[in-house]
């Protein structure tokens, strides 16, 4: 019996150990793709296009990492960096675009 308690001791133990680490490295894969988005969606702010979306998906991200879901918050800070670029392009290209429509 004895044996068994210290066994599963051992295995909680280990689980433990293993656990922190993986945390810590979905913690800092978080933190890597926040900072992404929110470099991406100042940039989108310098030229006043930033989307609503983008800024709810960095709402989400923090709001998920604040709850310990990692998973989650990197996939929505993720998303918020594609939709900030997505609008950084927009901005640029429609600066340029304007003077190929054709004016009657």
């Amino acid at each position: 019996m004895r044996a068994a308690i210290k066994g599963a001791m051992l295995a909680a133990c280990l689980l433990i150990a293993v656990a922190v680490p993986a945390r810590a490295a979905l913690e800092a894969d978080f933190k890597a793709a926040y900072a992404a988005a929110e470099a991406a969606e100042k940039e989108a702010g310098a030229l006043r296009n930033q989307w609503i979306t983008a800024e709810a998906q960095l709402k989400a991200a923090k709001q998920a990492a604040d709850k310990g879901d990692f998973d989650t918050a990197t996939a929505s800070a993720r998303e918020a960096e594609a939709l900030a670029k997505a609008s950084i392009f927009q901005a640029t290209s429609e600066k340029e675009r304007w003077k190929d429509a054709e004016i009657h």
